[in-house]
C-alpha cells in the first residue's frame, strides 16, 4: 500500500525524523485557515500517489493565507497523471540551502535491502540515475543488522557527503530505517532531504510503501491508512474475499492458480489477442492452491463484475489441489452465481487428475463452459470469444 505524503510525514514524526508542520485540507477555505494557523510562508502540496506533482502545477508556494487560498483553488481538482487532486497538505515553509536524496527499499533480486543516497536531491531519482549515475550511491543493507549509525555513515560517505554534514544526515538515515523496519515497509524515500540555511536536516517530502502481507497480523492499524474512496471497487471486493487480484485494461478475464502461471497466462492471452481484434487480459487473479467452489465463485464474481470483461479464461494446473477439486469448484461456482454468470468461460486443466477433472466438466455440460486442451488453445478461444 502506497501512502500519501501527509501519511508518510506523520509516520516520520512518530519515529523522530525531523519534519515540518503540516495540515491536511480539502477545500480552499480550509487551506486558508491552515495557512493562518501555520503563519509565514507555506507550501500547498497536492496529495496524490504519483510523482511529478511540481511539474504538473501541484505544488505552490504561498506567502500569505490569501495566496494559499488561490493556490488551493488551482490545485484541487487538478488531474496529475490520471490522479485527480481531492486533498492537499499545507506545509510550513523552509529556507533551503541544499537538497539531498535518500531511500531504503526491498531488493528482491539480491534478497536484501538496498539504500540509495545522493548529495543531489530534488530531481526525479530515475532521471538522476540515468544522467549522473556516479552521483547515486547504492549500498546494500543487511536485513538482520539494518542501518546502524556506522552503516549510515558508510552510506553518507559513499554518497559524497562531506565531513560534518555526513554525521548530521547519518542520524536521520538511522531514524528513516527505523520507520522502514518498524512499519514493515518495502520502500521509504525522502526527496528532497534538505539542509536549511540554519543547518538543520529536514525530511521535506516522503514516500512510503507498506507491505500488505504484514498488515493483518502485525499492523492492523495500517487499515486506517487505506483510502477507500479511491480504491478500485473490484480490487476492494477481491481483497475482502482474500483474492490476489489486480484490475487491468482488457477484455479477457483471467483466473489461474499460482502467480507464475497467471503471469504466463497474461502474456499468452495478450499474444493471442493480436489475432482477435487486439483484445487484452482484463486482470491478474491468482486463486492459489485452494480452488474450491467458494474461492472459484468469489473469483468469478469479481471478474464478471468488470463491465469490460467479455470472456473468462480459467487456466489451472493441478498440483496439491487436483483438477477434480477445481472442476467441481467451477461447476458449483456456476450454480452459486446462477444468473449472474453470463459470460463464456474457457477452461484449461492440466496436471493431477486432469482426465477426471475434464470428465466432470464434460458431464456438467454447462452452456457457458468450453474446454481447451492446452494453454495456447484456451487463450486463443478466450480471445476469439471476447472479440465476438
Amino acid at each position: 500500500m502506497d501512502l500519501y505524503e501527509y501519511q508518510a510525514r506523520d509516520l516520520f514524526e512518530k519515529y523522530g525524523v525531523p519534519v515540518l508542520a503540516g495540515i491536511v485540507a480539502d477545500t480552499p477555505e480550509e487551506v486558508k485557515a491552515a495557512a493562518e494557523k501555520l503563519g509565514g510562508v507555506v507550501v500547498v502540496k497536492a496529495q496524490v500517489k504519483t510523482g511529478g506533482r511540481g511539474k504538473a502545477g501541484g505544488v505552490k508556494v504561498a506567502k500569505n493565507p490569501d495566496e494559499a487560498y488561490e493556490a488551493a483553488k488551482a490545485i484541487l481538482g487538478l488531474d496529475i497523471k490520471g490522479h485527480v487532486v481531492k486533498r492537499v497538505m499545507v506545509a510550513a515553509g523552509a529556507r533551503i540551502a541544499r537538497e539531498f536524496y535518500f531511500s531504503v527499499l526491498l531488493d528482491r533480486a539480491n534478497r536484501s535491502y538496498l539504500s540509495l543516497a545522493s548529495v543531489e536531491g530534488g530531481m526525479e531519482i530515475e532521471q538522476l540515475a540515468v544522467e549522473k549515475p556516479e552521483a547515486l550511491a547504492r549500498v546494500e543493507v543487511n536485513p538482520i543488522e539494518g542501518i546502524t549509525l556506522d552503516k549510515a555513515l558508510e552510506i553518507a560517505r559513499a554518497a559524497n557527503f562531506e565531513p560534518g554534514l555526513a554525521e548530521k544526515v547519518a542520524d536521520v538515515f538511522v531514524k528513516l530505517f527505523e520507520v522502514y523496519k518498524g512499519e514493515d515497509a518495502t520502500l521509504v524515500e525522502v526527496n528532497p532531504l534538505v539542509q536549511t540555511e540554519d543547518g538543520d536536516i529536514i525530511a521535506l517530502d516522503g514516500k512510503v510503501t507498506l507491505d500488505d502481507n504484514a498488515s493483518e497480523v502485525r499492523h492492523p492499524e495500517h487499515e486506517e491508512l487505506a483510502d477507500k474512496a479511491t480504491e478500485n471497487p473490484l480490487e476492494a471486493k477481491a481483497k475482502e474475499s482474500g483474492l490476489n487480484y489486480v484490475k487491468l485494461d482488457g477484455q479477457v478475464g483471467i483466473i489461474g492458480n499460482g502467480a507464475g502461471l497467471v503471469m504466463s497466462t497474461l502474456d499468452v492471452v495478450a499474444y493471442a489477442g493480436e489475432n482477435h481484434g487486439g483484445v487484452k487480459p482484463a486482470n491478474f487473479l491468482d486463486i492459489g492452491g485452494g480452488a474450491n467452489a467458494q474461492v472459484m465463485a468469489s473469483g468469478l464474481d469479481v471478474i464478471l463484475g468488470d463491465e469490460q470483461v467479455k470472456s473468462v479464461f480459467v487456466n489451472v494446473f493441478g498440483g496439491i489441489t487436483s483438477c477434480v477439486a477445481v472442476a467441481e469448484g467451477i461447476v458449483k461456482a456456476l450454480e452459486i452465481l446462477g444468473d449472474a454468470a453470463t459470460k463464456p468461460l474457457v477452461v484449461r486443466l492440466d496436471g493431477n487428475q486432469v482426465e477426471e477433472g475434464r470428465a466432470i466438466l464434460t458431464a456438467a455440460n454447462h452452456p457457458l463452459v468450453t474446454l481447451a486442451a492446452t494453454m495456447d488453445e484456451g487463450a486463443d478461444k478466450a480471445a476469439e470469444l471476447a472479440n465476438a
